[in-house]
């Protein structure tokens, strides 16, 4: 079916929402947006579904949502009925549409029978986690788009163990989304009768009771924290998103006194008006913490993501101003503190393990080596961690210690199975708060770490390539890499090509080839003779493409400028490749 003939289809359907009819009618002239909004189906991966908001089978709206929802639904009735009466746990953020959107989603659930609990108010996607876990039910989803711009929202779905689907589940959902013919007449349930008969039930503060309690499990030093805790001072800012609430309880808990929240971003606003980009990652989100830090002389700011799963955090480096470290940064500090005071305790499992992803930075991998703890890969996505975590679990091979991926995701607790800025948040204040014991700051001690393994720096370029002719550029760029693989970057051979599609790694030197154990994934990743290496990765969900570029050197400068020059010679090459 054409773009035009799916158009008609909703220009002519007369139950058509109000509101979405009068979207439609005016983009009548604008073909070239009509062509992107009914091109294609919006896409129902692996991880769930995103993408911007309005009327048109590839944008977010009712009818798209019903249609993921009916998948899903569709899916658990093959589970049999104790899948069915176990149910779904739905969240969601500050976004426009997000609360209509997690209703829609249980009418649709609630039409097939299937138990639903919706919570009473946004929560983050962690406590999502946590309470698919708490309440037995069989699968989640939480209404996001984590930090994408306003236009944007999004579909995730987790297992019965609070984490994300893996591929194999995640597909049959996929192949049952698919198989819906017309997204415009799935029917759903109606709200009232589904909770007068119980099928659909409102929860909220006893699921919020029960996460902060495990909350303060993680805490490994106690003690010193109340050594501080007088004048150690906290900035926090939770962009406009779901972290406010669950974030100060969690620091206030573990007996910090001083934690201020930035008040022009505290409180849920789905247009992010304050910042270009609701992104802990983008250096900018800080510039009002990084005020009020400086008027209250912080010890550390943090920021969380509209959904609370990441967290980024600035700190004053040696020239007493604030920095934003980096993720693998952040990683590097929180891994070497749980590692050393856990085994200061005794209470270090000998088979314990960290997991990263593929594109993070290697320092962690050092680190725990020189503990005797193995490291294992994953592709990149947190869902693949808390598939290892699950394994762990049910083998007892090894214990998981601590997850995390550059993109400022980590976990400590494993009574949520995604990353977790409200844990994130305690356990960087806790890290910060040790250094302060010692007289140091949170940057003097990532400087110790780098001293003692070597400066380790890393980056990230991101091109966005919209609509069609975007996809299509990004499937070029990709195959121009695969077909034509560089063979010398910044002085230093290409030493080995892992190409995740293929589930290929090819040692240069000799032309080996050896079989990657991983599920296969669109990424390619190229390492250098001298330790370097660069990967490319477009989004799932997103009309962009990722470049990840890492290091390791002697120096500061000596690294640092390799980075740059790294960095510089691959994207010459890509926009070359892209004009």
């Amino acid at each position: 079916m054409s773009w035009k003939e799916v158009y008609q289809k909703w220009n002519t359907f007369e139950q058509l929402d109000i509101e979405l009819r009068d979207q439609l009618d005016a983009l009548a002239e604008d073909e070239k947006t009509l062509e992107d909004s009914f091109y294609k189906e919006l896409e129902f991966g692996t991880g769930g579904m995103r993408g911007e908001l309005g009327p048109g089978s590839n944008r977010m709206n009712i009818y798209t949502v019903r249609k993921a929802a009916e998948g899903m639904a569709r899916y658990i009735e093959e589970q049999g009925t104790v899948a069915k009466s176990r149910g779904v746990v739905i969240a969601y953020d500050s976004r426009y549409k997000s609360p209509l959107f997690a209703m829609e989603a249980a009418k649709t659930l609630g039409y097939h029978g299937i138990q639903t609990y919706v919570f009473d108010a946004l929560r983050p996607t962690p406590e999502l986690s946590f309470a698919v876990r708490y309440l037995h039910a069989y699968s989640g989803v939480v209404i996001t788009a984590s930090h994408n711009p306003p236009e944007y929202n999004g579909f995730k779905v987790y297992g019965h163990d609070g984490g994300q689907l893996p591929p194999g589940p995640a597909e049959k959902i996929v192949a049952k989304v698919n198989e819906v013919e017309n997204e415009l007449t799935i029917p759903v349930a109606d709200e009232a009768e589904l909770k007068a008969n119980g099928n659909l039930q409102i929860i909220g503060e006893k699921v919020d009771q029960a996460y902060y309690q495990q909350l303060q499990t993680i805490i490994v030093n106690p003690a010193m924290i109340k050594e501080v805790a007088d004048d150690f001072k906290i900035v926090y800012t939770p962009l406009h998103g779901t972290g406010n609430l669950p974030v100060r309880e969690g620091l206030k808990d573990m007996g910090f006194k001083h934690v201020e929240v930035v008040p022009e971003q505290e409180l849920p606003d789905p247009n992010f008006s304050t910042v270009k980009s609701p992104n802990p990652e983008e250096h900018a989100a800080f510039e009002l913490a990084m005020q009020q830090g400086e008027k209250t002389n912080a010890d550390i700011l943090l920021g969380t993501d509209p959904d609370t799963d990441r967290v980024g955090v600035a700190v004053k480096n040696e020239d007493g101003k604030y920095q934003v470290l980096t993720g693998n940064q952040v990683g590097a500090l929180l891994l070497n503190y749980l590692i050393n005071e856990k085994k200061n305790q005794g209470t270090l499992a000998d088979n314990a393990t960290v997991l990263k992803t593929i594109v993070t930075s290697e320092i962690g991998r050092d680190i725990a080596s020189k503990h005797g703890l193995e490291t294992v890969d994953t592709l990149t996505g947190f869902k693949f961690i808390g598939e290892k975590i699950k394994e762990y679990e049910e083998t007892d091979a090894n214990s998981f210690l601590f997850g995390y991926e550059e993109s400022y995701g980590y976990l400590i607790g494993d009574f949520v199975r995604d990353k977790d800025a409200v844990q994130s948040c305690m356990m960087i204040a806790e890290v910060a708060a040790y250094y302060k014991t010692k007289g140091k700051t949170l940057y003097q001690g990532l400087l110790e770490i780098f001293e003692e393994y070597g400066y380790y720096f890393e980056s990230l370029q991101s091109l966005t390539l919209k609509g069609k002719d975007g996809a299509e550029q990004i499937q070029a760029l990709l195959k121009a890499f695969r077909n034509d693989p560089p063979k010398v970057v910044i002085g230093s051979d290409v030493a080995v090509i892992e190409d995740y599609q293929s589930s290929e790694r090819t040692l240069v030197d000799n032309d080996q080839h050896e079989t990657i154990t991983l599920p296969k994934s669109n990424v390619l990743k190229y390492k250098l003779a001298d330790g370097s290496w660069f990967c490319l990765r477009p989004s799932g969900t997103e009309p962009k493409i990722k470049f990840y570029f890492a290091v390791n050197g002697d120096t500061f400068a000596g690294a640092k400028e390799k980075l740059q020059n790294l960095e510089t010679e691959i994207m010459d090459r890509v926009h070359q490749l892209t004009k």
